[in-house]
């Protein structure tokens, strides 16, 4: 048995280190009561496994956030803060996540090849490069089926505010099918901005209601006469991608019945509530986000930087817009593992913030970062995973990975098993081969599974 320690500096024992003990016989009911007292809560059911994926749009500057060179030319114009965790330093501009970081796990390692937007968004989203003829699917595909509920009234993959001209096939099912595409709510243009007046910010369904005049009588009626002209073209025609459609407007039909589809309806939320997630897309997302993992969706994805453009592609004065992009990420990332922290939801729930690839250490003519696969950050959090560290080094001048290098395929098995899905499982793909959920030659990042 591997020797017991804290899952996070300075915090009580997870519910998975408790039932270690129990197996191991280390949990006595009479020498040590309070251990079992703690056993017995750690063997009750945990919440449904969830997943919520930040998308940072256009590459986030690791050198701004979360590995900050103070000192070195490298380095720039931020600061960096002491967190939660002793030892642990980040950007000045993330003050709340730095009052959390007993819930994170900072990867400071992940090297890729991959600096084109279009062919990372993939790498990152998919676990694999596009190889033509195979269609792989995106993340969130692979965990709605693996944990989603077929009959659920809510969707079980919903993208909040995507931005997905760079490459749309790294936001789609795959060879998975269409039952298992996203919800799109509130999705990202190119022309875009992030007022919004009405206070909903694009993040509602559209088409739930019924069209003004027609009566619920008549709208069940032409529902049943679509449904059996869809049946009748099944019957000949059982194809994979037939059968998907079917699927997926019987899924539709549900949500436009249930009750469920208050879940987009953020008014029901308290004003002091929706302030602290920020009146922005991104933080009202995080919000929606949460509302939809405590119904039960097992994959939520909230998109931050794709209003109006890639807006962490800072080719051009970097620090102003990660400094703005930053004030609005810390508010709706703090808020959202404080909710679910609060609700007893953030052990049961994988967060996984990542962009496409990270920043040149060396700071353009213009004042920019440019893209930089080489060495960069991700950041874990929740889960039940252990938190609280730091995964990989850097160099002082932030050009190589020096310690405890994490490839692509590493950091998608390690959320797929902190999901408790096996990542070496199979899916059948449009070829007819079979595909593992992420390349058979990735490791879960063991400290933080183990």
């Amino acid at each position: 048995m591997k020797p017991f320690r804290h899952s996070s500096p300075g915090m009580q024992p997870t519910r998975r280190d408790m039932l270690r003990l129990s197996c191991a016989g280390l949990v006595g009911g009479s020498a040590f009561p309070w251990l079992r007292a703690m056993a017995d809560q750690a063997a009750q059911p945990l919440a449904p496994r969830a997943c919520i994926l930040l998308w940072m749009n256009g590459g986030p500057s690791q050198l701004d956030t979360f590995d900050l060179k103070p000192g070195h030319k490298n380095g720039g114009e931020f600061k960096e803060v002491a967190t939660s965790v002793p030892g642990i330093r980040i950007s000045e501009h993330l003050p709340k996540i730095a009052q959390l970081a007993e819930h994170l796990a900072i990867v400071r390692s992940m090297s890729t090849k991959e600096g084109d937007h279009s062919r990372a968004s993939y790498l990152l989203r998919n676990g694999y490069l596009p190889q033509p003829p195979v269609s792989y699917p995106t993340l969130g595909a692979l965990v709605s089926k693996e944990l989603g509920n077929p009959a659920a009234a809510l969707p079980n993959f919903v993208s909040v505010a995507p931005y997905r001209n760079l490459n749309p096939a790294a936001y789609a099912p795959g060879f998975l099918g269409s039952q298992f595409a996203p919800l799109i709510v509130g999705e990202a243009r190119p022309s875009g901005d992030d007022e919004n007046p009405s206070g909903d910010y694009g993040l509602t369904v559209d088409d739930l209601g019924a069209p003004a005049g027609v009566s619920r009588e008549a709208v069940t009626a032409r529902l049943g006469i679509l449904n059996s002209l869809n049946n009748r073209f099944i019957d000949s025609h059982p194809d994979p991608p037939a059968l998907g459609y079917r699927s997926a407007y019987e899924s539709a039909v549900r949500l436009m019945r249930s009750d469920a589809a208050k879940a987009f309806d953020l008014d029901d939320e308290a004003d002091e509530v929706r302030d602290a997630y920020g009146r922005n897309r991104f933080g009202q997302g995080c919000l929606l986000a949460r509302r939809l993992i405590e119904r039960g969706v097992p994959f939520v994805e909230v998109t931050h930087g794709g209003d109006g453009g890639i807006g962490w592609d800072t080719h051009t004065n970097n620090f102003a817009g990660v400094k703005e992009l930053s004030t609005t990420l810390d508010a709706g990332w703090a808020t959202l593992m404080t909710e679910l922290k609060s609700r007893g939801l953030l052990d049961s729930t994988v967060i996984l913030w990542m962009g496409e690839f990270g920043r040149t250490p060396q700071i353009n003519e213009s004042g920019g970062r440019d893209h930089f696969p080489g060495a960069w950050s991700t950041v874990l959090a929740g889960g039940g995973l252990r938190t609280g560290q730091v995964i990989g080094r850097t160099g002082e001048d932030g050009m190589k990975v020096e310690d405890r290098p994490v490839s692509v395929p590493d950091l998608l098995a390690t959320v797929l098993t902190g999901l408790g899905i096996d990542p070496l499982k199979q899916n059948i793909s449009n070829v007819g081969r079979p595909i593992r959920l992420v390349d058979p030659v990735a490791q879960p990042i063991q400290e933080l599974v183990g």
